[in-house]
């Protein structure tokens, strides 16, 4: 018995001792059932198998690698997929984010940004087996990224995107000379939280600036070091998730930890190329992301400037002095003249307006009713331009010229309620409707978002058109009816010198915004110019059409000048007495 014995604890010992040898001079020698060796110091779990330990690396040679169920990869998925919907409930609780100060928010949006960060790169590296992970629903998408092999193997650059975005990022900065476990990089999106934290918190905004989020927030975040430094700059890609009309320029910015919160900030982010719908950013570290867009505006030119303001100048003293002339001329006294007067009304109070107003932005009530009034004024001249086509085509059918004291009943119903109401109702309906668009930050006008100048455009561009088919029917009645020999000479005359006035005016008030509207292209300098010079003078056209190429009131003015004269001569003669003889000079 004791030779079978002694053979049996021999050969324990050698194999002991071998073992012993073996491990000394390469441990991976006894790397367990479905593990393979790491660098030659370490054994891990090969693809699709875990160590029953949990542990990714390890020297104990009995260590069991077990394959990984579907129980395993959805129990991950679940916890990853809770994360995203713990988040996507507190974007949606409003009591949380609304009537709150920029700064408390700000330091909500911070902590909670950090806090996904934290759990989605914990429940990564807590399944380094499963090396790619996405999940997402209707407010946040996550992909995630494992990398186990010290980036000796795969991919040297990583792709990771997220609905309509994606970050691209070095193999060797994910795994930050982490040789002693796996390393993980998440890149998440936000569908809605751009507005919470929108434009206003961007830290170089002004007041007059028009600046709007354009894509999704996005995070990018390394683990298990939280660092944010990179050796190689990450390069992101942004899907636009709106468009706005006018040159714009975007700005690649990020999300910067202050102590009152944080804001977005360009710092470390640069403008790699953008287009219509993608904007490509990159960054030398880490953090949230996005992109704003600025709607730049051209500078004035100072000549315009001065244009405007001599034009409209001149114009204000014109239009009352041609409104002065309408009230007070008897021998002008027309349905036309009443129509004249109150055309040049309303564009006096609203070149007034325009020019003592335009840019009293705050408050934003204020200006909303600036705004909101001169919308009214100009399409009031409209309008009553409007009546006056209406006018000269009627008086052309009848080929008589109305006076003011027998108006037509038809005129009379109408004029007042037409010229003053039907701009009413349209402002009161653009109002109602969208009143937050009156008003920009820079100046009180129609703001172009949601094409809302066209509740002024539409309106103009109708009446233009109307009046055009009038003038074009009054043409025509004109041909016609000079082939009669029974119509006056005058009359014929008279409608002639009320089509050339009127097709002057169309020209002056219709060309002038037709001019504003083609503004664009490389023509759009000229066009501003031709813009506010016919703009500028338009009280002088009218003055000069209706009062001074008017023999009447040409006349009217003389007498006027002779009145005034006439008292100076008698006053003279008086004071020299009827017997009296200028003094001799010696």
């Amino acid at each position: 018995m004791r030779g079978p014995l002694l053979l049996l604890g021999l050969c324990l010992l050698l194999r002991v001792s071998g073992v012993g040898a073996q491990k000394t001079k390469s441990p991976c020698l006894q790397c367990p059932l479905n593990a393979s060796c790491v660098n030659g110091t370490y054994c891990t779990c090969n693809p699709g198998y875990t160590s029953e330990s949990g542990q990714k690396f390890f020297t104990f040679p009995f260590e069991i690698c077990k394959e990984i169920t579907s129980s395993d990869t959805i129990k991950d998925k679940k916890e990853l997929q809770g994360i995203v919907e713990e988040f996507e409930s507190l974007l949606t609780n409003k009591t949380l984010w609304e009537m709150r100060e920029k700064r408390e928010i700000a330091s909500r949006v911070t902590s909670v940004l950090q806090e996904v960060e934290r759990n989605v790169l914990k429940t990564a590296l807590n399944s380094p087996e499963q090396k790619i992970q996405k999940v997402q629903n209707s407010a946040v998408a996550v992909e995630t990224r494992v990398v186990t092999d010290n980036c000796s193997e795969g991919e040297k650059i990583f792709n990771l995107g997220t609905q309509m975005n994606s970050v691209n990022i070095q193999c060797n900065d994910v795994v930050q000379g982490n040789i002693q476990g796996p390393s993980a990089v998440a890149f998440i999106s936000y569908s809605s939280l751009g507005n919470i934290i929108n434009a206003t918190f961007f830290e170089e905004m002004n007041e007059k600036d028009r600046v709007y989020l354009v894509s999704q927030v996005v995070s990018a975040a390394l683990g298990p070091k939280r660092n944010t430094s990179l050796s190689n700059p990450v390069t992101l890609c942004f899907q636009h998730v709106k468009m706005k009309p006018g040159s714009q320029k975007p700005f690649c910015v990020y999300w910067k930890t202050t102590e009152e919160g944080g804001h977005w900030s360009r710092d470390g982010c640069f403008l790699i190329r953008a287009n219509k719908s993608h904007t490509v950013c990159s960054s030398t570290h880490l953090s949230s992301f996005a992109v704003l867009m600025a709607l730049t505006l051209q500078e004035e030119d100072p000549v315009l400037t001065v244009i405007t303001y001599a034009g409209l100048s001149l114009s204000l003293l014109c239009l009352l002095l041609a409104a002065l002339t309408f009230l007070l001329c008897k021998a002008i006294q027309s349905t036309s003249t009443s129509l004249h007067l109150h055309l040049s009304l309303c564009l006096f109070l609203a070149h007034l307006l325009f020019l003592t107003a335009i840019d009293r932005t705050k408050p934003k009530v204020l200006c909303a009713i600036i705004a909101g009034a001169l919308h009214y004024l100009y399409l009031a001249s409209f309008t009553w331009m409007l009546l006056e086509g209406l006018h000269l085509f009627l008086t052309a059918r009848n080929l008589t010229v109305v006076n003011y004291s027998s108006m037509s009943s038809f005129m009379k119903w109408l004029v007042f309620p037409v010229g003053y109401g039907l701009p009413a109702v349209i402002v009161a309906i653009s109002a109602a409707s969208r009143p937050h668009l009156y008003g920009t930050p820079e100046r009180c006008w129609l703001n172009l978002d949601q094409g809302f100048i066209w509740g002024f455009l539409g309106p103009v561009c109708a009446i233009i058109s109307v009046n055009l088919v009038f003038f074009l029917l009054v043409l025509w009645i004109l041909k016609k009816k000079l082939s009669s020999l029974n119509t006056e000479v005058s009359t014929i005359q008279n409608i002639r010198m009320l089509t050339l006035k009127a097709t002057a005016q169309l020209f002056i008030l219709g060309c002038t915004w037709c001019l504003g509207i083609l503004q664009v292209g490389s023509g759009a300098q000229v066009m501003a110019y031709l813009f506010t010079i016919i703009n500028s003078f338009q009280g002088f056209f009218i003055f000069l059409v209706y009062c001074l190429l008017s023999q009447q009131v040409r006349k009217w003015f003389g007498e006027i000048m002779k009145s005034k004269s006439e008292p100076e001569t008698h006053t003279l003669s008086s004071r020299l007495g009827p017997d009296s003889k200028p003094s001799e000079v010696k």
